[in-house]
């Protein structure tokens, strides 16, 4: 029988850590490798901070803002792996492989999977476009046919391997891929790559197309254009006038700076406590105030009312707009001295 909520088990996870500290990914990364690493070494290294901004528009919906401010898009998990120097294997098949999956817990080895999240019940409440976007959980032990899950909670979820089976096969680019760490690191952390590939994902191209303008500091730059727009249907003030569009607006800014596919302040405070963790002090003293910039934008959409007149959203989209070029300012800053 399937358990919605996490609890406490007697038997089955190969590790007893769990929770998310401030970022959900680097938790996941840390606890299935013995939390040996600090969370903000993990993240770090995985690449930090990124800036991807898009708004998607679907027929009978208020336009979809996306805003991804961690690193983005190399898999966060093969990403710190790698600068870790910690083996690892990656298996693709074309249905669940539960031998081995089997295996590799029975060996000691955690299983990272990419799900479809709106397909596990603890995440039912999930919009259906959210639940396409790749997401990554942990398989920590068995006990027959119940998969211990760890997803973020202080205890690891209990779920019946069927039904997380049709979560794997949910996600296509992810279906049923398992990442498997082999062993212990091979080598001291590679911090230089890790710099290097921030920098150069902040300053682009990170693509190579047309979308690089989305990625980045230009992406920065483009929010903050859009923000203050008042002419096109591309600019907020068209975009997010009406009250519906406007809400759903602001509470998705408000989400993408501090709780989804990031660390709080954008995940600017953690990579400043990692640049701190590698001996870049001056770096890290510039994101952490660009963070201070993100969360004010953050509380302002969190703030806002839908019943917001014209000139309250124009005074509030200007704001915002301002506070994107200040964290700009700083970030290109910090950047000539990673």
């Amino acid at each position: 029988m399937t358990e919605h909520s996490p609890r406490p088990t007697p038997a089955g996870p190969l590790y007893a850590d769990f929770g998310t500290g401030r970022h959900r990914e680097s938790s996941l990364v840390r606890h299935a490798l013995g939390s040996t690493h600090d969370e903000a070494l993990v993240a770090g290294l995985a690449g930090g901070i990124g800036f991807m901004y898009f708004v998607f528009e679907y027929a009978g919906h208020p336009p979809l803002l996306t805003i991804v401010a961690q690193a983005h898009p190399d898999p966060w998990v093969q990403s710190a792996l790698d600068r870790l120097r910690v083996p690892y294997e990656v298996a693709h098949s074309s249905k669940p492989r539960w031998d081995r999956v089997h295996a590799a817990l029975d060996a000691g080895r955690p299983v990272f999977c990419t799900v479809d999240r709106s397909g596990l019940p603890w995440h039912e409440d999930t919009p259906e476009m959210a639940g396409a976007d790749p997401y990554t959980v942990v398989l920590a032990g068995y006990d027959g046919d119940v998969l211990y899950v760890e997803d973020g909670a202080p205890a690891p979820y209990r779920i019946d391997a069927q039904e997380f089976g049709a979560a794997w096969s949910g996600h296509r680019k992810g279906r049923h891929q398992m990442i498997v760490p082999t062993g212990p690191a091979t080598g001291a952390p590679d911090v230089e790559g890790a710099l290097a590939a921030t920098a150069a994902r902040l300053t682009g191209p990170v693509l190579g197309n047309n979308f690089d303008v989305n990625f980045g500091f230009s992406g920065m730059e483009k929010l903050a254009a859009q923000l203050r727009d008042t002419r096109t249907k591309t600019g907020w003030e068209r975009r997010f006038g009406a009250p519906e569009a406007f809400l759903a607006g602001t509470r998705r800014l408000y989400a993408c700076l501090e709780e989804e596919w990031t660390a709080p302040g954008a995940t600017r405070p953690l990579y400043a406590d990692f640049l701190d963790l590698v001996g870049r002090p001056e770096a890290a003293a510039l994101f952490r105030a660009s963070a201070g910039h993100w969360s004010r934008l953050a509380e302002l959409a969190r703030a806002a009312g839908p019943d917001a007149d014209t000139a309250g959203r124009r005074a509030l989209f200007d704001e915002c707009a301002d506070l994107v070029d200040r964290s700009l300012d700083l970030e290109r800053r910090a950047v000539t001295l990673l």
